[in-house]
Protein backbone atom coordinates (compact mmCIF):
# COMPACT_ATOMS: atom_id res chain seq x y z
CA UNK A 1 0.00 0.00 0.00
CA UNK A 2 1.27 3.48 -0.87
CA UNK A 3 0.90 6.10 1.83
CA UNK A 4 0.03 9.60 0.66
CA UNK A 5 0.74 11.96 3.56
CA UNK A 6 -1.37 14.83 2.15
CA UNK A 7 -4.50 12.76 1.21
CA UNK A 8 -7.20 13.01 3.91
CA UNK A 9 -9.32 9.88 4.61
CA UNK A 10 -13.11 10.28 4.76
CA UNK A 11 -14.97 7.12 3.84
CA UNK A 12 -13.37 3.88 5.13
CA UNK A 13 -13.63 2.83 8.75
CA UNK A 14 -15.01 4.79 11.65
CA UNK A 15 -15.92 8.40 10.84
CA UNK A 16 -14.55 9.63 14.19
CA UNK A 17 -11.37 7.60 13.70
CA UNK A 18 -10.88 9.00 10.20
CA UNK A 19 -11.48 12.53 11.43
CA UNK A 20 -8.76 12.18 14.04
CA UNK A 21 -6.36 10.79 11.46
CA UNK A 22 -7.11 13.70 9.14
CA UNK A 23 -6.46 16.20 11.95
CA UNK A 24 -3.17 14.50 12.79
CA UNK A 25 -2.02 14.51 9.15
CA UNK A 26 -3.00 18.17 8.78
CA UNK A 27 -0.89 19.06 11.82
CA UNK A 28 2.09 17.13 10.37
CA UNK A 29 1.61 18.94 7.05
CA UNK A 30 1.68 22.32 8.73
CA UNK A 31 4.79 21.45 10.73
CA UNK A 32 6.63 20.25 7.59
CA UNK A 33 5.60 23.39 5.70
CA UNK A 34 6.89 25.57 8.52
CA UNK A 35 10.19 23.70 8.59
CA UNK A 36 10.64 24.10 4.84
CA UNK A 37 9.93 27.82 5.00
CA UNK A 38 12.23 28.24 7.99
CA UNK A 39 15.10 26.52 6.20
CA UNK A 40 14.85 28.75 3.14
CA UNK A 41 14.10 32.11 4.77
CA UNK A 42 16.86 34.61 5.61
CA UNK A 43 16.61 36.43 8.89
CA UNK A 44 17.25 40.18 8.87
CA UNK A 45 18.87 41.90 11.80
CA UNK A 46 19.59 45.60 12.02
CA UNK A 47 21.79 47.93 13.99
CA UNK A 48 22.12 51.69 13.88
CA UNK A 49 24.77 53.07 11.55
CA UNK A 50 24.13 52.73 7.80
CA UNK A 51 26.36 53.44 4.78
CA UNK A 52 25.38 54.41 1.24
CA UNK A 53 27.51 54.89 -1.86
CA UNK A 54 27.74 58.47 -3.11
CA UNK A 55 29.30 60.13 -6.16
CA UNK A 56 32.84 58.77 -6.69
CA UNK A 57 35.78 61.08 -6.09
CA UNK A 58 36.47 62.60 -9.52
CA UNK A 59 40.24 62.72 -9.25
CA UNK A 60 42.40 59.69 -9.94
CA UNK A 61 42.13 56.91 -7.33
CA UNK A 62 44.71 57.43 -4.59
CA UNK A 63 45.81 56.80 -1.05
CA UNK A 64 47.46 58.87 1.70
CA UNK A 65 45.67 62.06 0.58
CA UNK A 66 45.18 65.16 2.73
CA UNK A 67 42.06 67.20 3.26
CA UNK A 68 40.00 69.59 5.36
CA UNK A 69 36.43 70.91 5.67
CA UNK A 70 35.47 74.59 5.31
CA UNK A 71 31.83 75.25 6.14
CA UNK A 72 29.83 72.54 4.38
CA UNK A 73 32.43 71.76 1.72
CA UNK A 74 35.18 69.14 1.92
CA UNK A 75 38.51 69.59 0.13
CA UNK A 76 40.71 66.62 -0.83
CA UNK A 77 43.99 66.34 -2.72
CA UNK A 78 47.61 65.16 -2.93
CA UNK A 79 48.38 61.47 -2.26
CA UNK A 80 49.74 58.74 -4.54
CA UNK A 81 48.11 56.96 -7.48
CA UNK A 82 48.37 53.28 -8.45
CA UNK A 83 51.82 53.91 -10.00
CA UNK A 84 53.02 55.47 -6.73
CA UNK A 85 53.24 58.89 -8.36
CA UNK A 86 52.78 61.82 -5.98
CA UNK A 87 49.94 64.20 -6.83
CA UNK A 88 49.08 67.91 -6.49
CA UNK A 89 45.48 68.10 -7.74
CA UNK A 90 42.76 69.22 -5.33
CA UNK A 91 38.98 68.74 -5.38
CA UNK A 92 35.97 69.99 -3.43
CA UNK A 93 32.89 67.96 -2.53
CA UNK A 94 29.45 69.43 -1.86
CA UNK A 95 27.30 66.83 -0.05
CA UNK A 96 24.09 68.83 -0.61
CA UNK A 97 24.53 68.48 -4.38
CA UNK A 98 26.58 65.26 -4.24
CA UNK A 99 29.04 66.77 -6.72
CA UNK A 100 32.82 67.18 -7.06
CA UNK A 101 34.55 70.26 -8.47
CA UNK A 102 38.25 70.61 -9.22
CA UNK A 103 39.89 73.58 -7.48
CA UNK A 104 43.37 75.08 -7.74
CA UNK A 105 46.18 72.55 -7.58
CA UNK A 106 48.14 72.37 -4.36
CA UNK A 107 50.97 74.89 -4.79
CA UNK A 108 53.68 72.97 -2.96
CA UNK A 109 55.58 70.00 -4.35
CA UNK A 110 53.64 66.81 -5.03
CA UNK A 111 53.38 64.67 -1.91
CA UNK A 112 51.62 61.97 0.05
CA UNK A 113 51.23 61.20 3.77
CA UNK A 114 50.65 64.91 4.51
CA UNK A 115 48.12 66.38 6.97
CA UNK A 116 45.38 68.98 6.65
CA UNK A 117 43.16 71.09 8.88
CA UNK A 118 40.91 74.16 8.55
CA UNK A 119 40.64 77.40 10.52
CA UNK A 120 37.70 79.59 9.63
CA UNK A 121 37.58 80.01 5.84
CA UNK A 122 41.15 78.83 5.26
CA UNK A 123 42.51 75.33 4.79
CA UNK A 124 46.05 74.18 5.56
CA UNK A 125 48.18 71.33 4.19
CA UNK A 126 51.78 70.40 4.98
CA UNK A 127 54.45 67.81 5.85
CA UNK A 128 54.49 64.42 4.06
CA UNK A 129 56.82 62.81 1.50
CA UNK A 130 57.97 64.21 -1.85
CA UNK A 131 58.72 62.32 -5.10
CA UNK A 132 62.06 61.17 -3.67
CA UNK A 133 60.42 60.08 -0.39
CA UNK A 134 62.15 62.94 1.42
CA UNK A 135 60.24 64.08 4.48
CA UNK A 136 58.79 67.60 4.31
CA UNK A 137 57.94 70.40 6.74
CA UNK A 138 56.60 73.15 4.47
CA UNK A 139 53.01 74.34 4.99
CA UNK A 140 50.51 75.99 2.68
CA UNK A 141 47.27 77.93 3.16
CA UNK A 142 44.25 77.63 0.84
CA UNK A 143 41.90 80.60 0.48
CA UNK A 144 38.42 79.34 -0.33
CA UNK A 145 37.25 82.74 -1.58
CA UNK A 146 40.07 83.37 -4.05
CA UNK A 147 40.77 79.68 -4.81
CA UNK A 148 44.49 80.26 -4.27
CA UNK A 149 47.32 78.77 -2.24
CA UNK A 150 50.13 80.60 -0.47
CA UNK A 151 53.07 79.34 1.56
CA UNK A 152 53.11 80.05 5.28
CA UNK A 153 55.71 79.44 7.96
CA UNK A 154 57.27 75.99 7.90
CA UNK A 155 55.97 73.49 10.44
CA UNK A 156 57.63 74.11 13.80
CA UNK A 157 58.71 70.53 14.39
CA UNK A 158 60.89 68.24 12.32
CA UNK A 159 60.02 67.19 8.77
CA UNK A 160 57.77 64.13 9.00
CA UNK A 161 55.17 61.85 7.45
CA UNK A 162 51.91 60.25 8.66
CA UNK A 163 51.29 62.74 11.44
CA UNK A 164 47.82 63.61 12.77
CA UNK A 165 46.14 67.03 12.67
CA UNK A 166 43.05 68.82 13.97
CA UNK A 167 41.84 72.36 14.67
CA UNK A 168 40.56 73.78 17.94
CA UNK A 169 39.21 77.30 18.14
CA UNK A 170 41.40 79.57 16.05
CA UNK A 171 44.45 77.29 15.97
CA UNK A 172 45.56 74.20 14.09
CA UNK A 173 47.48 71.35 15.71
CA UNK A 174 49.90 68.83 14.19
CA UNK A 175 51.76 66.07 16.00
CA UNK A 176 53.07 62.49 16.15
CA UNK A 177 54.34 60.93 12.89
CA UNK A 178 57.76 59.71 11.75
CA UNK A 179 60.96 61.70 11.02
CA UNK A 180 63.30 58.70 11.10
CA UNK A 181 62.07 58.17 14.64
CA UNK A 182 58.55 57.63 15.92
CA UNK A 183 57.25 60.90 17.38
CA UNK A 184 54.85 62.23 20.01
CA UNK A 185 55.50 66.00 19.93
CA UNK A 186 52.70 68.46 19.09
CA UNK A 187 52.71 71.96 17.66
CA UNK A 188 50.00 74.61 17.21
CA UNK A 189 49.68 77.14 14.39
CA UNK A 190 48.14 80.56 15.00
CA UNK A 191 47.17 82.24 11.69
CA UNK A 192 46.88 85.63 13.41
CA UNK A 193 50.57 85.45 14.32
CA UNK A 194 51.61 83.34 11.34
CA UNK A 195 53.73 81.21 13.66
CA UNK A 196 54.02 77.74 15.20
CA UNK A 197 54.37 77.10 18.92
CA UNK A 198 55.36 73.92 20.79
CA UNK A 199 52.54 72.50 22.90
CA UNK A 200 52.33 69.57 25.30
CA UNK A 201 53.50 66.28 23.78
CA UNK A 202 50.99 63.48 23.26
CA UNK A 203 50.28 61.63 26.50
CA UNK A 204 50.67 58.11 25.12
CA UNK A 205 53.42 56.34 23.24
CA UNK A 206 55.09 57.65 20.07
CA UNK A 207 53.22 56.66 16.90
CA UNK A 208 52.38 57.05 13.22
CA UNK A 209 49.05 56.57 11.45
CA UNK A 210 46.85 57.74 14.36
CA UNK A 211 43.31 59.15 14.06
CA UNK A 212 41.77 62.19 15.70
CA UNK A 213 38.57 64.23 15.96
CA UNK A 214 37.20 67.14 17.99
CA UNK A 215 34.14 67.15 20.27
CA UNK A 216 33.14 70.09 22.47
CA UNK A 217 36.51 71.88 22.42
CA UNK A 218 38.51 68.75 23.20
CA UNK A 219 40.57 66.83 20.64
CA UNK A 220 40.64 63.04 20.87
CA UNK A 221 43.59 61.11 19.42
CA UNK A 222 44.50 57.42 19.45
CA UNK A 223 45.30 54.21 17.56
CA UNK A 224 48.32 54.12 15.24
CA UNK A 225 51.54 52.14 15.21
CA UNK A 226 54.64 52.36 17.39
CA UNK A 227 57.61 50.29 16.19
CA UNK A 228 55.35 47.61 14.74
CA UNK A 229 52.87 47.52 17.62
CA UNK A 230 49.26 48.59 16.95
CA UNK A 231 48.09 50.95 19.68
CA UNK A 232 44.68 51.04 21.36
CA UNK A 233 45.10 53.82 23.95
CA UNK A 234 42.98 56.95 23.78
CA UNK A 235 43.72 60.51 24.92
CA UNK A 236 41.95 63.89 24.99
CA UNK A 237 43.73 67.21 24.53
CA UNK A 238 42.47 70.26 26.45
CA UNK A 239 43.86 73.44 24.84
CA UNK A 240 42.79 75.59 27.79
CA UNK A 241 45.20 73.66 30.04
CA UNK A 242 47.62 72.53 27.31
CA UNK A 243 47.17 69.07 28.77
CA UNK A 244 46.55 65.52 27.51
CA UNK A 245 44.04 63.52 29.56
CA UNK A 246 44.12 59.72 29.47
CA UNK A 247 40.85 58.08 28.50
CA UNK A 248 39.64 54.49 28.45
CA UNK A 249 41.35 52.13 26.04
CA UNK A 250 39.46 50.45 23.25
CA UNK A 251 37.65 47.37 24.53
CA UNK A 252 39.26 44.77 22.28
CA UNK A 253 42.81 44.48 20.99
CA UNK A 254 41.81 42.17 18.15
CA UNK A 255 38.91 44.22 16.81
CA UNK A 256 40.00 47.77 17.45
CA UNK A 257 43.75 48.36 17.67
CA UNK A 258 44.79 49.59 14.24
CA UNK A 259 46.90 51.95 12.14
CA UNK A 260 45.97 54.25 9.26
CA UNK A 261 42.26 54.18 10.07
CA UNK A 262 39.72 56.98 9.81
CA UNK A 263 38.22 59.12 12.55
CA UNK A 264 35.52 61.79 12.46
CA UNK A 265 33.00 63.37 14.83
CA UNK A 266 29.25 63.77 14.35
CA UNK A 267 27.62 65.94 16.99
CA UNK A 268 28.67 64.74 20.42
CA UNK A 269 29.99 61.34 19.26
CA UNK A 270 33.19 60.25 17.60
CA UNK A 271 33.68 57.38 15.14
CA UNK A 272 36.66 55.21 14.20
CA UNK A 273 36.72 52.59 11.45
CA UNK A 274 38.80 50.87 8.71
CA UNK A 275 42.58 50.56 8.83
CA UNK A 276 44.58 47.31 9.08
CA UNK A 277 41.80 45.13 7.67
CA UNK A 278 39.10 46.31 10.09
CA UNK A 279 35.58 47.31 9.01
CA UNK A 280 33.80 47.52 12.38
CA UNK A 281 32.53 51.01 13.16
CA UNK A 282 33.25 52.09 16.72
CA UNK A 283 31.38 54.96 18.36
CA UNK A 284 32.96 56.93 21.18
CA UNK A 285 30.82 58.63 23.83
CA UNK A 286 32.86 61.25 25.73
CA UNK A 287 30.09 61.68 28.31
CA UNK A 288 30.93 58.36 29.96
CA UNK A 289 34.21 57.59 28.14
CA UNK A 290 32.76 54.47 26.52
CA UNK A 291 32.93 52.64 23.18
CA UNK A 292 30.17 50.77 21.32
CA UNK A 293 29.81 49.28 17.83
CA UNK A 294 27.57 50.62 15.06
CA UNK A 295 27.65 48.04 12.29
CA UNK A 296 30.43 47.83 9.73
CA UNK A 297 31.82 49.93 6.91
CA UNK A 298 30.19 48.63 3.72
CA UNK A 299 32.95 49.49 1.26
CA UNK A 300 36.16 47.55 0.68
CA UNK A 301 38.34 47.50 3.78
CA UNK A 302 41.29 49.86 3.39
CA UNK A 303 44.14 51.84 4.87
CA UNK A 304 45.29 55.40 4.19
CA UNK A 305 41.72 56.59 3.51
CA UNK A 306 40.39 60.06 4.22
CA UNK A 307 37.43 60.76 6.47
CA UNK A 308 35.40 63.87 7.30
CA UNK A 309 31.97 64.86 8.63
CA UNK A 310 29.44 67.43 7.38
CA UNK A 311 25.87 68.14 8.54
CA UNK A 312 25.40 65.07 10.70
CA UNK A 313 26.93 62.60 8.23
CA UNK A 314 30.37 61.00 8.07
CA UNK A 315 32.26 60.28 4.86
CA UNK A 316 35.09 57.99 3.77
CA UNK A 317 36.87 58.18 0.43
CA UNK A 318 40.09 57.11 -1.33
CA UNK A 319 42.59 54.79 0.39
CA UNK A 320 44.25 51.54 -0.58
CA UNK A 321 44.32 47.79 -0.06
CA UNK A 322 47.61 46.27 -1.17
CA UNK A 323 48.39 47.78 -4.58
CA UNK A 324 44.77 48.82 -5.25
CA UNK A 325 43.78 52.48 -4.98
CA UNK A 326 40.20 53.64 -4.37
CA UNK A 327 38.09 56.57 -5.56
CA UNK A 328 34.72 55.56 -4.08
CA UNK A 329 32.85 57.75 -1.59
CA UNK A 330 30.70 56.42 1.24
CA UNK A 331 28.29 58.33 3.47
CA UNK A 332 27.58 57.22 7.06
CA UNK A 333 24.38 58.04 8.93
CA UNK A 334 24.46 56.99 12.61
CA UNK A 335 20.69 57.39 12.95
CA UNK A 336 19.68 54.91 10.22
CA UNK A 337 19.55 51.13 10.77
CA UNK A 338 21.96 48.96 8.82
CA UNK A 339 20.24 45.75 7.67
CA UNK A 340 22.17 42.49 7.67
CA UNK A 341 20.80 39.29 6.09
CA UNK A 342 21.67 36.00 7.79
CA UNK A 343 20.83 32.52 6.51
Amino acid sequence: MVFHPFRFFSRSGSTLHNKRINQLLLAICLIWTGLLIGCSKSETTSTLGDWRRRSDFEGVARNAAAGFVIGNIAYIGTGTNADNERLTDFWSYDPNRNTWTQVADFAGVARNAAVGFAIGTKGYVGTGLNVNSDRLKDFWEFDQTSNTWKQIADFGGTARRNAVAFSLGNKGYVGTGFDGNYLKDFWSYDPALGAWQKTASYGGAKRIGAVGFVINNLAYVGTGNNNGSAEKDWWAYDPAQDLWLEKGDFESDELVARSYGVGFAIGSRGYVTVGDGNTTVWQYNPDDDSWSTLGAFEGVTRQYALGFAINGKGYITTGSSGTSRFDDLWEFDPTVAQDTDTN
